[in-house]
């Protein structure tokens, strides 16, 4: 095997384009999500930045649920929704077999982004709590809203994998259906055409 054909193939292994692009992708959507999020958590009172935290954390959860779904599934399932004619079963096979892209912009850059993200806006909460009650000292605020975040975030994801673990089919079908959709109406396909890998 010559130079070209080995550099070929640890491109291909490891996936160096993909990465490159999620890097650059995630640093750029980083810096978006965290001004607005930033910006509106500002304009709020306590009650509505403590909603907007909870969604984010939320959000973060979800995406894990459907990163840990695709990593579970096989596609011989998909495979007999596909024989009979089910639409959304090519959208079901491509998420199966590009696992490992879906699972990590999923779990690492949607979850790494929404953990940022909440943490800045929990910040800021502490930061509209010791305004309110006139505080110098935000020690005890920053301990509990930190401790929450964390603890809800934690439990919430341990609670989200039993859900993805046991309802895999149905979450990776819901996914195809929303991809089926945009496909159909808006003309996107988020998903290319990947061949299964052959031994």
């Amino acid at each position: 095997m010559n130079k070209k054909e080995d550099e070929k193939t640890f491109s291909s292994r490891y996936n160096i384009k993909w990465v490159f692009l999620i890097s650059i992708w995630t640093f750029f959507m980083s810096g978006t999500i965290s001004i607005i999020t930033g910006n509106l958590v500002n304009n709020l009172d306590i009650l509505m930045a403590f909603l907007v935290l909870i969604i984010i954390m939320l959000i973060g959860i979800i995406f894990d649920i459907i990163g840990i779904a695709v990593t579970t599934a096989e596609e011989k399932p998909f495979h007999a929704m596909a024989a009979n004619k089910v639409e959304e079963a090519k959208f079901c096979i491509k998420l199966v077999r590009s696992a490992g892209q879906v699972s990590n912009f999923c779990n690492d850059v949607i979850g790494d982004i929404c953990g940022i993200v909440s943490g800045a806006a929990g910040t800021t909460i502490i930061y509209k709590l010791m305004s309110r009650y006139d505080l110098i000292d935000g020690t005890v605020f920053s301990i509990i809203i930190t401790s929450l975040v964390a603890s809800l975030t934690v439990g919430g994801k341990a609670f989200g994998k039993s859900i993805a673990l046991f309802n895999y089919e149905k979450i990776i079908y819901g996914i195809a259906k929303i991809l089926n959709f945009t496909n159909k109406h808006l003309g996107i396909d988020i998903l290319p055409n990947k061949r299964k890998n052959k031994k």
